[in-house]
């Protein structure tokens, strides 16, 4: 896959708004026509055209591919999309597909990768009805474990009386759909809406994560660095001292993938172990006696 730049179909440069970028469009269509142009590899170069102005005429696509873009992609370099790259910004291919009349067929891979491939699959598809009849899409609920959602890859799911194989983006959030081509009954396309399990220890809320730890209080205290669970693997965390409980500590990126990636919040709680010998009882009265605390009443 080559990486295409957008702003160079059209001419236009990378700031310009929305009526140079029309103005440009229009004159390029005009010119590369099918119909009337006598340019070589015209037709080509009309997809082109409409492709960049597809992208770059509206605000949520132009955004996304202008994060893509700022990562330091040039024509004709070799590319390949992240996973979800399109359903980060909320675009869906198919809306794109009907409101551009392109039937599916009017822009090249380049742009079905950066928005349209949450569609996965593994099974091999249904035929279609012929006579150019659509077959009904049809949707289906399915549940996933977070560490799956996180991570991608494919999983075996029951739908009904079969299995598929479905080939899952990491960083997919609950809500988000995954197109199978094909395989809903008489041939149509399935639609699967992704659900999560709830987990043991992580609370996902958007694209962050919230942990809880537990903290000794000579930790929080003084300040101490402790390991934290992450769904990539555990790191090392600087408390700072005088945290209470309840203190909410961030680690950036480490949430769900995406572009931007989610960050994990560390929710810190204060435990204090109750006392198992004598020599641990007396350590937190003298403790009570250094902070001027009144002793309890035995």
């Amino acid at each position: 896959m080559r990486f295409k730049d957008y702003y160079d179909i059209l001419g236009v440069p990378p700031g310009a708004d929305a009526d140079v970028i029309k103005t440009a469009y229009r004159k390029l269509a005009r010119k590369f026509h099918p119909d009337v142009s006598k340019e070589k590899h015209a037709e080509d170069k009309f997809k082109d055209v409409n492709e960049a102005y597809e992208v770059l005429k509206d605000a949520d696509k132009r955004r996304a591919y202008d994060d893509l873009r700022a990562r330091g992609y040039r024509p004709g370099q070799e590319f390949q999309p992240p996973p979800n790259f399109g359903q980060e910004y909320g675009v869906d291919l198919d809306e794109i597909l009907r409101g551009s009349g392109a039937g599916g067929g009017g822009f090249g891979d380049f742009f079905e990768s950066l928005f349209g491939n949450a569609r996965a699959g593994g099974a091999r598809p249904h035929a279609r009805p012929r006579g150019g009849a659509r077959a009904a899409t049809q949707t289906a609920r399915v549940e996933i474990d977070l560490e799956t959602a996180f991570t991608g890859g494919t999983q075996r799911l029951g739908l009904g009386a079969r299995t598929l194989d479905v080939k899952i983006p990491a960083g997919i959030l609950p809500g988000q759909q995954i197109r199978l081509r094909g395989q809903a009954d008489g041939g149509g396309d399935l639609m699967l809406e992704i659900a999560l399990r709830p987990h043991a220890r992580f609370v996902l809320e958007g694209k962050d994560l919230t942990v809880k730890l537990p903290l000794a209080p000579w930790d929080a205290a003084l300040g101490s660095t402790v390991e934290v669970p992450t769904l990539a693997g555990s790191v090392q965390l600087r408390v700072p001292p005088g945290t209470g409980s309840g203190k909410r500590l961030r680690l950036r990126g480490r949430g769900m993938p995406g572009m931007p990636p989610g960050d994990q919040y560390v929710a810190l709680e204060v435990q204090a172990p109750a006392p198992a010998s004598d020599e641990q009882r007396e350590a937190y009265e003298r403790l009570a006696t250094a902070f001027g605390a009144k002793a309890s009443p035995d």
